[in-house]
């Protein structure tokens, strides 16, 4: 077990996963993971599954049967994932019932090609809640605007949500408005708000990125000055804001209906800049009550040297609202960043959905031949 992990997760961090395939979960990696690395929930995302169906021989028998059974992609990309998802949150059944619901949780997420369809999403969700059948399960739902209503939407039927793609934190504060939406029409439909749960997904590397790009467009020294900063600055804020929203009387009535916090996740926490500490995402965003989701090559950095030195939040919003300050006299539009930034999001899932799908038709197709 690793001694750092164990800090991280003292501190009050949840460790996830930010990966899942088959063969994770037959060779009992995932288990592994579970007991050595103190994993207590995996995410997933379209371009996950898209690489994972690239690769070994995982998925054969599966594909073969529904190639015979004449099952069209769509379908067969609904059984293939949600197979993998389903035994994913068996995996994670234990640390589920033993934090009595807090982890222990795995999200699988909706088509990403419905993202500006309310309607569609919605009734996406609900069969994938329907189809996974396993109350330890987050229905990832895009922060779109057309993403909150259904986000809404989804709670209000007792679906646990996982909401995933937030850049701004304009965007996160309706998210959490949804989420209290959503619980207040929970409690009038008379479902038990202590069984829904939800964790808003704060994503962290790609707002360096892109800033990043800008600054270095500007040129100055200034502007250089400010680089790789802003992600954590944002982030940050978010937690500020998450702080601020718990303490409105409309959380507080909530909270006494048996409510539980939608948690801050931070998302996208692998370090894509080769200048910066490969942990920095995670060191320097850990406060009580979050998640942070990693991709398995910065859980075995952060297990190997992460620099885990208590809360690296609270107590830095002050500089965090100034470093925004700085970068907006600098020449960063930061709402034209975050729109870009979901705009992005929104279509490098859809490419990989689409990815996924041609494999996956690629493959139906070949052993259809092969019969």
């Amino acid at each position: 077990m690793s001694e750092i992990l164990k800090r991280l997760s003292d501190e009050g961090v949840s460790i996830w996963l930010d990966d899942i395939s088959r063969e994770r979960l037959r060779t009992g990696n995932l288990a592994e993971l579970v007991k050595d690395k103190h994993v207590v929930g995996v995410t997933s995302n379209p371009t996950i599954f898209a690489k994972a169906l690239s690769k070994g021989s995982a998925y054969d028998d599966q594909v073969r049967d529904l190639a015979v059974r004449g099952v069209d992609v769509e379908e067969a990309s609904r059984a293939i994932t949600t197979y993998d998802i389903r035994w994913g949150c068996d995996v994670l059944r234990p640390v589920y019932d033993r934090t009595d619901g807090l982890d222990g949780r795995v999200s699988i997420e909706v088509d990403p090609r419905l993202a500006l369809d309310t309607r569609r999403t919605v009734a996406e969700a609900r069969a994938l809640w329907w189809l996974v059948d396993r109350p330890n399960l987050f229905i990832k739902i895009p922060a779109t605007e057309a993403g909150l209503p259904a986000i809404t939407g989804a709670l209000a039927e007792g679906i646990s949500v996982n909401v995933t793609l937030i850049f701004s934190l304009e965007r996160y504060g309706k998210v959490i408005d949804a989420f209290f939406e959503g619980l207040e029409k929970a409690r009038e439909n008379g479902h038990d708000l202590s069984k829904i749960a939800s964790v808003a997904s704060f994503f962290v590397s790609r707002v360096d990125t892109e800033i990043d790009k800008r600054l270095d467009k500007i040129g100055s020294a200034e502007a250089k000055a400010l680089r790789s900063k802003a992600a954590l600055a944002n982030a940050r804020l978010a937690y500020a804001l998450y702080e601020e929203k718990s303490g409105t009387d409309r959380w507080k009535a909530l909270k006494d209906a048996g409510a539980r916090p939608q948690r801050p996740l931070w998302a996208s926490t692998g370090v894509k800049d080769p200048d910066l500490s490969d942990t920095l995402y995670v060191d320097e965003l850990v406060a009580p009550g979050t998640v942070n989701t990693m991709p398995e090559a910065t859980l075995v950095a952060v297990a190997d040297h992460g620099q885990i030195r208590g809360d690296t939040v609270r107590g830095t919003y002050d500089d965090a609202r100034a470093h925004m300050a700085a970068l907006k006299d600098a020449g960063v539009d930061y709402d034209d960043v975050v729109r870009v930034l979901e705009e992005e999001g929104v279509e490098k899932f859809a490419v990989s959905w689409k990815e996924m799908l041609d494999s996956i038709r690629g493959e139906l197709e070949s052993k259809r031949a092969g019969a």
